[in-house]
């Protein structure tokens, strides 16, 4: 079953960190973690945060979303069936088409349109678009940065290496795709490629700066090649350009505590369990 991480909700459903830590918070979702205590979302997750997010834009009550959601959570299935899902609320409720079935009444006031749909291996939840006119079947289509970066995310549990081409290309068309580069890197070090990993990682810096999730990452890279120091610079790196990082929190606390400094760790613990509102380990 497909995993995805709080950097591939923010690719794929164009929310927010902020707001994906608050539908999270809120109980909308309830990720599981990761062995480095990182967020890990599941298909059924996306479909969640997505659709709760814009029930709440459309002003429904928190208590009518939820049920709402506990409800089609049920009914989602494991993976995205081939025929596409099609969500949409009416009034207050949520109503899901598969294929020729439906759940729930078709009836109301219109207020989402989403589509999910699994076109050439790629997976795609966005708003209902309207009808257009179909495209030249000669034009050529050349694919964005984007485009690429999601044909790789869909590939990477079927076939790592045409991912980590996919991501490649994506870094071709702008070099400057962050989120390209980050998978890139943790494909390679997944894969014990670590050297590689770092390269790239480093040709990632060059190219757009210390982002929090890509020092974040290079932070864990650095921690498994056994260097200690590297990756408190790299974790420390991240925390000035994002100092909510949690999961930087965390890593540094555990690091800290595997040092023999405490009170560093106790202080990063700290942070890290006011920024998941109190929660323990």
């Amino acid at each position: 079953m497909p995993v995805y991480s709080v950097q591939d909700v923010e690719r794929v459903l164009h929310l927010s960190r902020s707001t994906i830590r608050g539908l999270v918070q809120g109980g909308f979702v309830k990720p599981e973690r990761g062995p480095r205590r990182e967020l890990r979302f599941s298909f059924q997750d996306l479909i969640v945060l997505r659709t709760a997010r814009a029930l709440i834009e459309a002003r429904i009550p928190r208590k009518r979303i939820r049920r709402s959601l506990e409800d089609l959570r049920r009914h989602l299935p494991e993976a995205l069936p081939l025929s596409g899902l099609s969500i949409c609320a009416v009034g207050d409720r949520v109503v899901v088409r598969d294929g020729k079935t439906r759940w729930q009444a078709d009836n109301g006031q219109y207020l989402l349109g989403l589509d999910v749909v699994l076109e050439n291996g790629v997976l795609h939840v966005v708003e209902a678009p309207e009808p257009t006119r179909p495209a030249d079947a000669n034009a050529v289509v050349s694919k964005t940065a984007e485009q690429w970066f999601t044909e790789a995310l869909a590939l990477e549990n079927a076939d790592a290496g045409a991912a980590r081409g996919a991501y490649e290309r994506a870094i071709g068309v702008d070099p400057r795709h962050v989120a390209s580069w980050i998978n890139w890197g943790r494909l390679l070090h997944e894969q014990g490629a670590t050297g590689e990993a770092d390269r790239i990682y480093r040709r990632a810096i060059d190219e757009c700066g210390p982002d929090p999730l890509l020092m974040f990452n290079r932070g864990v890279l650095l921690e498994d090649l056994g260097n200690p120091d590297a990756a408190l610079e790299a974790y420390q790196a991240a925390l000035e350009e994002d100092p909510d990082l949690a999961d930087c929190h965390y890593n540094l606390a555990r690091l800290y505590e595997s040092l023999g400094k405490p009170q560093h760790a106790i202080r990063h613990l700290g942070q890290y369990r006011r920024l998941l509102g109190g929660a323990g380990n």
